[in-house]
């Protein structure tokens, strides 16, 4: 009697969830290798388990693009009764299966992935966990826009594109330590940035009456720039959407920084001066970098923290 499988085994087994057709099996390798190259800018020989997942991840958002436009354009044009969801939490964690199943793309995904001689679970645990809450209400939420976009609703979710979600547990001698975390690291596949919309949000203030009208002054200004996730139904072919802002606190520093810019910009040789010690100063970012890196690259050598004497001076050893 043969022994069980184990489940690594078992995932081994070509269409595990089902049999895939040949064609969309087919389009989807050409689509994980395209991404490979020209997004990832990576090959074979080098790719990492995370390139891997952002193939992936690039491809079945491919197949969400479409969907996400043909939505809104329809939404736009018969004009229904919209649903405008705002939450200081989304936990939408984690979306590239979720997104395959919406779409009906698992079975192709995951044929196409083991013909590849990847494996597609391994790939889904590399994601990153969209954690942007403490648990319930955030978890709520997320339900809600999943739950709307499956009954065909027009619906959006807004909220805040939080830094940092909630935090990486580690078990520590017997006792949980909390870590940051910071899931935004390697970036996000399915986002898109919008700058074009970023705003202008004021806090604080006063208000004071002029000749002109009331006005709002001396208000505490931040910019808050959206970045908006494809929310898919459920075999539906509609595609919602959340729209998250990330916040810049700095926008007064950033305009008083441009001032002096300007200012300094007016005396030639104050700015000479200021741009050469800029260049001086970025050995870091250029010659030191490239330099450490061939070292280690090519010939193997390691940076060490011995410091080597002026050419004026004589060795440590000679001056004892």
């Amino acid at each position: 009697m043969s022994s069980p499988l184990s489940d690594h085994e078992k995932r081994k087994q070509i269409s595990v969830r089902g049999i895939a057709g040949l064609g969309d099996v087919v389009e989807i390798k050409k689509s994980f290798n395209r991404h490979l190259h020209f997004t990832l800018v990576k090959d074979r020989n080098v790719a990492t388990p995370r390139d891997y997942y952002f193939a992936l991840a690039h491809t079945v958002r491919d197949h969400l693009v479409g969907r996400w436009i043909r939505t809104q354009q329809y939404y736009y044009e018969k004009d229904p009764k919209r649903i405008h969801y705002l939450s200081l939490e989304f936990y939408m964690g984690r979306t590239l299966q979720n997104t395959m199943i919406n779409l009906g793309l698992q079975n192709a995904c995951d044929e196409a992935i083991y013909q590849l001689g990847l494996d597609i679970e391994e790939l889904e645990e590399i994601e990153e966990d969209a954690g942007l809450g403490n648990g319930g209400l955030g978890r709520l939420a997320a339900c809600f826009l999943d739950s709307m976009a499956s009954l065909g609703l027009a619906a959006y979710g807004y909220g805040i594109r939080y830094e940092f979600g909630i935090f990486n547990q580690k078990i520590s001698n017997g006792w949980q330590v909390e870590e940051a975390d910071d899931w935004l690291r390697y970036g996000n596949p399915w986002e898109k940035a919008r700058p074009e919309y970023m705003l202008p949000v004021h806090f604080y203030g006063r208000v004071e009456k002029t000749a002109e009208g009331v006005k709002w002054v001396d208000t505490q200004v931040v910019l808050a720039m959206p970045y908006d996730t494809p929310v898919p139904g459920f075999k539906n072919n509609t595609v919602n959407t959340m729209r998250l802002f990330k916040v810049f606190a700095d926008y007064e520093a950033y305009i008083t920084c441009q001032d002096r810019v300007n200012e300094l910009y007016k005396n030639p040789k104050e700015w000479t001066r200021t741009v050469i010690r800029n260049i001086a100063g970025s050995g870091k970012f250029s010659s030191d970098r490239t330099i450490s890196e061939y070292a280690r690259d090519i010939w193997g050598v390691e940076p060490s923290d011995v410091k080597i004497p002026p050419p004026n001076e004589p060795p440590v050893e000679s001056r004892k």
